[in-house]
């Protein structure tokens, strides 16, 4: 038995109904057929809106003529005659304002349908929804439950009473329920009626054909690049009906899932596209499938529905990308993302800029839009570069809102990679730094020579002598070629450009003061004499979490901090060097005599010392900082130091803990600019350098 069922616009008018029939005789000539019809396009609001007037004369002889039109086109001689009597019998019951006048509608339309196919020679029976659909008492006009096993057993029947007949013509939308009232399944119940059809015959076919393609990436009328799906399963369809897609009637979908039919969304205008088939054979698979929308007029709001496939979704990522597609659209939503199981992802917008959001979410997941392709290398497969790659893959490569698609060609920890990179990328490829590494940055000048972008997150590459790193700059502006390191100091904070803008803007930079050594100010921060652990404890299980080098005397003794300082300051367009840097350590020089478990022995024997000068800054409600300066003279020339400094409550550095740093700008008459924020993180750092990249 093959199921087919036809909406309002599919029966719309005389040359629509002629289109229904090709497409029935086409079914018929394989198996028995049963087709089920919705009313005329726009017939069920002008029956309810009849049901509501005071003076209906009107509207019911517009709607009965409407009905004679079709029939005086599809019809000649006696069968017009029958056809019209009939019509107007049915709208001499509707001049009584019966109870749910709205079940007319499916009457007029399969009746005429009936007897046309008749007409065409087919053996037709029409079947009575209202003796065969069973629904339990429901609210108003629409019935409750529908009792599937019962409705089967009795569609059954009723074809069982004519086996002479090949189709069976039957109107959806309306049904009975067990205290005999007529009743209905609800707006877009026809779409349910045919599932509950098909399930009484295990159909091999359940067809609905409407005015779209099948199921769409969004509503075409919304989004005109909207897609038809292929393929989907009944949850991802159900789900796409149930939040706003309007091609299907979502109860449809259950009756066909429990007897495993699939269903086959067509366009009775366009009968050999193939549509789309609801069934289980792309469950499992992870894509996106659509995006629809639900408004709430009492709020004046909508809600968003993303759809996805498969298996979940990390949810950093999709809520990033929607977040990130909406705020280039500028579209401020009302909440955040949320997530239903990891395939349903919503958020919810203003009803007057719904369209736009679900548009601007559409392009984001489901248009394709030419982006420039960058051709990455990474060198360094540790946190930072697996971070990196983790990024770049959950996006599919795809930065949408900086129209570039990023491409990790390679990543490789190799102590020759540098050389091998030389060797085969293409100019305007981009070379990653994310190493560890004393000498790399020799490759950086033939890197760029060659035409190679670098960005770099590894400070030892910039800690250089300055003659190399003016080297570097100039070959990058030669080259037309970028060399971005906004991670090497702060991580993700925007301390470079912040300081680069205050030494261009006239006056230039007076002071730099920075907490930036993580190691340090997550031992200092964390040391509270001997209410917690011991400032030995601490420094091994900052050494355990890869916060210092292999002697965290390298640390302690200032030379993450010179790094970055020579970084700093060279921002500001001061060619520091190292020897011009005052670095008074944070212990004392038998401290960094002997070897490492040498100095841990040291530190466990001086503790009470540790907690002594602790308590004496608790008296004095003061703290002490690992702080490194730049500060410009009277005579112009800088000074640059490296030390301990006591700080008190009205200092942005007593406030600091773990790992954050704080760098304080100085620029002009200005007051002075505070960045503050994570300085460790190798997520943070990944994001930085694909900022980098992207700029």
């Amino acid at each position: 038995m093959i199921v087919l069922k036809f909406g309002g616009s599919s029966v719309a008018s005389a040359t629509a109904m002629s289109r229904v029939l090709d497409i029935v005789e086409q079914a018929a000539a394989k198996d028995r057929v049963i087709l089920i019809s919705s009313a005329i396009s726009g017939c069920t609001d002008a029956l309810i809106q009849i049901g509501k007037s005071e003076d209906s004369e009107q509207l019911i002889n517009a709607l009965r003529d409407r009905h004679l039109a079709i029939i005086s086109r599809l019809f000649t001689g006696a069968e017009r005659a029958e056809a019209i009597g009939d019509c107007r019998t049915t709208f001499s019951e509707i001049r009584c304002i019966p109870p749910v006048i709205e079940s007319f509608g499916e009457l007029l339309s399969t009746r005429i349908l009936a007897r046309k196919l008749s007409c065409e020679g087919y053996k037709t029976q029409w079947l009575d929804s209202r003796d065969l659909v069973l629904t339990a008492p429901g609210s108003g006009s629409v019935g409750g439950p529908v009792d599937l096993e019962a409705s089967c057993s009795a569609i059954r029947a009723a074809v069982d009473a004519h086996p002479e007949a090949r189709v069976f013509v039957a109107p959806g939308f309306i049904a009975r329920d067990t205290k005999g009232n007529v009743t209905t399944l609800g707006r877009g119940g026809s779409d349910y009626s045919a599932s509950i059809f098909a399930a009484a015959f295990d159909s091999v076919d359940l067809q609905i054909w409407t005015d779209v393609p099948g199921i769409m990436t969004a509503n075409p009328k919304v989004v005109p690049a909207a897609r038809t799906i292929p393929e989907i399963s009944y949850r991802a369809a159900f789900d796409m009906a149930r939040y706003g897609a309007k091609v299907l009637y979502a109860p449809a979908v259950e009756p066909a899932r429990l007897r495993g039919i699939a269903i086959n969304i067509r366009n009775t205008f366009d009968p050999g596209h193939p549509g789309t088939v609801i069934s289980d054979r792309s469950a499992g698979v992870r894509e996106w499938k659509g995006v629809s929308s639900v408004d709430d007029a009492l709020e004046g709001t909508s809600r968003i529905c993303l759809t996805g496939e498969g298996p979940s979704t990390g949810k950093s990522v999709a809520a990033r990308r929607i977040s990130t597609a909406l705020r280039d659209a500028g579209i401020k939503p009302l909440g955040d993302v949320e997530t239903e199981g990891g395939v349903n992802w919503f958020i919810t917008v203003r009803t007057n800029v719904a369209k736009n959001a679900v548009a601007a979410i559409h392009r984001e997941f489901f248009e394709e839009r030419t982006l420039s392709l960058i051709d990455v290398y990474v060198a360094g497969n540790g946190a930072v570069g697996q971070a990196l790659k983790s990024i770049v893959d959950g996006n599919d490569g795809k930065f949408p809102s900086a129209g570039k698609r990023l491409r990790i060609v390679e990543i490789s920890s190799d102590h020759g990679f540098a050389e091998h990179v030389l060797s085969v990328a293409r100019s305007r490829s981009v070379f990653v730094d994310c190493t560890d590494s004393e000498d790399i940055w020799r490759w950086f000048v033939p890197l760029l020579q060659a035409g190679v972008n670098i960005v770099c997150s590894n400070r030892r590459s910039l800690a250089i002598p300055y003659v190399e790193y003016a080297a570097i700059k100039n070959a990058a502006a030669e080259n037309g070629c970028f060399f971005r390191y906004d991670t090497t100091v702060g991580n993700a904070l925007p301390i470079l450009q912040s300081i680069s803008d205050g030494a261009n803007c006239g006056d230039g930079v007076s002071l730099i003061e920075a907490v930036v050594s993580c190691t340090l100010n997550y031992v200092i921060t964390g040391y509270d004499g001997v209410r917690r652990e011991t400032f030995a404890t601490l420094l091994r299980k900052a050494q355990e979490e890869g916060l210092t080098e292999h002697d965290p005397r390298t640390d302690l003794g200032g030379r993450d901090a010179l790094r970055k300082l020579l970084i700093l300051s060279r921002e500001a367009g001061v060619p520091l060097e190292e020897k011009d840097v005052e670095i008074v350590p944070m212990l004392g020089p038998e401290y960094f005599e002997g070897s490492v478990e040498d100095f841990y022995r040291k530190l466990d024997e001086n503790e009470k010392l540790f907690v002594q000068r602790e308590d004496e800054l608790d008296a004095i409600g003061m703290r002490q900082r690992f702080v490194a300066s730049l500060r410009r003279e009277d005579d112009g020339c800088y000074r640059a130091q490296i030390r301990m400094q006591l700080v008190g409550i009205d200092s942005p550095f007593y406030w600091i803990s773990g790992t954050e740093n704080v760098t304080v700008i100085h620029s002009g008459d200005a007051y002075p600019l505070v960045i503050k924020g994570s300085g460790e993180g190798a997520h943070l750092a990944a994001r930085g350098i694909i900022r980098n990249i992207l700029q």
